[in-house]
């Protein structure tokens, strides 16, 4: 990456005209300019679902063949990251060591800004080399598209042999990727600050990356959130309510299947549903690579 870059020109730097009057207008003209920008997030993301596709079916791939995904950024981008690496166990059921982030900055950063983090090349290099192995895959998040922690970070993952993704609001970033996400929201109403719109459209777009991933990867059914951890009093009675829907079955019998399975619900709807040990339902899954509906359909 070249040094002396040229801060004012990148375009998350840029002042909107629309909001040159931002600190008169009344909180509903504000409320109104927002949501009007907000909706060019959506569209940016919607530009780029080719691209994102194609990232989807990349970590898919990875994560089959025993890989890991990584999200690496700095700032505001950095803890998007976290939240979404936060919400894999819960939602999917995933080791925590499955999908990780990594904060310029480390952990304190994510709580209090440490705006200078993103600037060092080599904390970047470091932070990935015991995290990153040949055949994971590293999302480099960088709004500027100039972050030298994330460029050094997605360098030295190549290096190493994973596959790269870089999700940038800046077109002519020089940082290299594998796959590059480029959203194209804009400036921001209130210049510079990128948590806003692009920082939205950057949370629409890790969402997709992570569902799209674990639907290919079989961890839901339909729309039903089958891999649920039900580590709390709601998401337990989710998993209940998941089982006798979809066994079906009353919800005794789904609670005993639960009992059995120890909280699995998929296990639980094959116990419940075919009359399986808990053994013969495990098995039935992993012959269908986890997918519920295989195991359902094809009764392998």
């Amino acid at each position: 990456m070249p040094r002396g870059i040229s801060y004012h020109r990148l375009p998350t730097e840029q002042p909107l005209p629309d909001s040159r009057r931002l600190d008169r207008l009344s909180p509903p003209e504000l409320l109104r300019l927002m949501s009007r920008q907000d909706r060019r997030a959506v569209r940016a993301v919607e530009r780029q679902h080719r691209p994102i596709a194609r990232a989807i079916r990349l970590i898919a791939g990875s994560l089959r063949r025993g890989g890991r995904l990584v999200l690496v950024g700095a700032g505001t981008s950095g803890r998007l990251g976290v939240l979404e690496a936060a919400e894999c166990p819960p939602t999917f059921s995933t080791p925590s060591a499955l999908v990780r982030a990594v904060m310029a900055g480390g952990r304190g950063a994510v709580f209090r800004s440490r705006e200078g983090a993103e600037d060092d090349r080599g904390s970047g290099r470091r932070a990935v080399r015991s995290r990153v192995r040949a055949g994971d895959v590293v999302v480099g998040i960088a709004a500027s598209g100039v972050t030298p922690f994330v460029d050094a970070a997605l360098k030295a993952s190549a290096a190493r042999g994973a596959r790269t993704i870089l999700i940038t609001g800046n077109k002519r970033s020089p940082m290299r990727a594998t796959v590059r996400i480029t959203l194209a929201t804009g400036p921001e109403l209130l210049a510079g600050s990128t948590r806003l719109k692009m920082g939205t459209a950057t949370k629409l777009v890790l969402n997709m990356l992570t569902l799209g991933t674990m639907v290919r990867l079989g961890k839901t059914y339909g729309h039903w959130m089958v891999d649920v951890r039900p580590a709390s009093r709601k998401l337990q009675a989710r998993a209940l309510r998941l089982v006798a829907r979809l066994a079906p079955c009353s919800s005794r019998a789904a609670r005993e299947a639960l009992r059995r399975s120890r909280g699995s619900v998929k296990a639980a709807v094959l116990i419940a549903r075919h009359g399986l040990t808990v053994a013969q339902a495990r098995r039935r899954l992993a012959r269908a690579g986890g997918s519920l509906r295989l195991a359902l359909q094809r009764g392998v």
